[in-house]
């Protein structure tokens, strides 16, 4: 079993110089905060994951969806209304058939920065 390690301060540390006013007042808010999470939250899914890869390629439908990831419809449905819910996809009709992709370009960003941070050694 791993050690819990605690970080702390030398009982000597008297804090930075930095300003910690400015500091709090330059924070990111409780809500956005939660906005924050909630898409950190949406991209710890491997399956979520990979759909956004796809879609990173190209606009694609469920079918489409389905096939490339080895899922049932009904699966993938689920994993795209919640990706809408927080703005990462969204969807238009043509016709009948509904076609995905991603939200807009801060999604694709996002996605390939990190991407290029996993990589990065």
């Amino acid at each position: 079993m791993e050690k819990l390690t605690v970080e702390t301060c030398d009982t000597a540390c008297a804090g930075t110089d930095t300003d910690l006013a400015e500091v709090k007042r330059k924070m990111v808010d409780d809500a956005t905060a939660h906005e924050l999470a909630d898409l950190f939250k949406a991209l710890s899914d491997p399956t979520r994951v990979k759909l956004i890869g796809a879609l990173l390629i190209d606009e694609l439908c469920v079918h489409d969806l389905a096939e490339l990831l080895g899922m049932g419809q009904s699966a993938i449905s689920h994993q795209l209304r919640y990706l809408r819910n927080v703005r990462i996809v969204k969807r238009r009709k043509a016709g009948k058939t509904v076609y995905y992709s991603l939200d807009d370009s801060h999604i694709e960003q996002l996605f390939v920065l990190t991407m290029q941070h996993l990589k990065h050694e």
